[in-house]
């Protein structure tokens, strides 16, 4: 589903693409006629939980079988993070509603460093992940284990933690890729004013704030999964979950 149509062309080739959104709640009737199974992601929004609650309503309404729902890690802990606790009412209704579900619940993406290579590659990892440390998990066993919930029985009423297979401090990646570069790279992301000052040239004040939020419970009390999150995962997918640094080895060729 897109909001531009435009954008189904680029679609690759077997994939068939319709239109609408879930700002606009009447058009998602026709997108989900006749499909048996959703995949929903809700976007860090400030109505995220109207959005959610929304395309929960009209999927059930149009006889959709199963939902597979992409919430995040701790969402039912991180109370004080607003685009964590705004998930939870999504949740809610998804149990509620009668229709097969699943949860999935992803730490930090490995992927959110893609838009800081430039400074890694100047020495300095400035994502601010603390001291604690994240257990952050690449993307690609998110899909999968989405892939997994939407076509394989068995998974019906389970909430999956999607987590990687060891904590990341912010000092810990920075020696990581220090090994891997050959250079060093310091850590830089404690200083959440700082980064708040320079995100607002980016991005608009409540997102600020919000990940402001979101970064300083990590900075305070982490990210972390349980050996057992680790191992229902990788039954789930069938292999361990993606390291970080196969992931830093990948897009940080030296």
């Amino acid at each position: 589903m897109t909001r531009s149509a435009g954008r189904i062309a680029s679609l690759p080739a077997g994939v068939e693409g319709v239109t609408g959104s879930m700002l606009e709640p009447k058009s998602l009737a026709a997108v989900f006629a006749g499909a048996s199974a959703l995949f929903l992601i809700t976007p860090v929004d400030r109505d995220e939980t109207a959005q959610g609650i929304d395309a929960v309503d009209a999927a059930v309404a149009a006889g959709i079988q199963r939902i597979v729902y992409l919430s995040v890690h701790h969402a039912d802990r991180a109370l004080t993070i607003p685009h964590f606790v705004s998930k939870l009412p999504i949740e809610g209704v998804l149990r509620a509603s009668g229709v097969e579900y699943t949860i999935l619940r992803p730490n930090n993406f490995y992927q959110n460093d893609l838009a800081v290579l430039d400074a890694i590659r100047a020495g300095v990892y400035p994502q601010p992940c603390g001291g604690v440390g994240l257990h952050r998990v690449d993307v690609r066993d998110i899909a999968e284990a989405a892939a997994i919930a939407l076509t394989t029985p068995g998974h019906s009423g389970k909430t999956y933690s999607l987590v990687g297979p060891r904590a990341w401090t912010g000092a810990g990646t920075a020696a990581a890729l220090t090994e891997h570069l050959g250079k060093q790279v310091n850590y830089a992301g404690d200083d959440l004013n700082a980064w708040a000052a320079q995100m607002r040239a980016f991005l608009p004040g409540w997102l600020v704030r919000d990940l402001q939020i979101m970064f300083q419970y990590f900075l305070d009390k982490g990210l972390l999964a349980t050996g057992a999150e680790i191992d229902e995962l990788t039954a789930l997918l069938g292999h361990a979950p993606r390291s970080y640094e196969s992931f830093i080895q990948e897009v940080l060729p030296v």
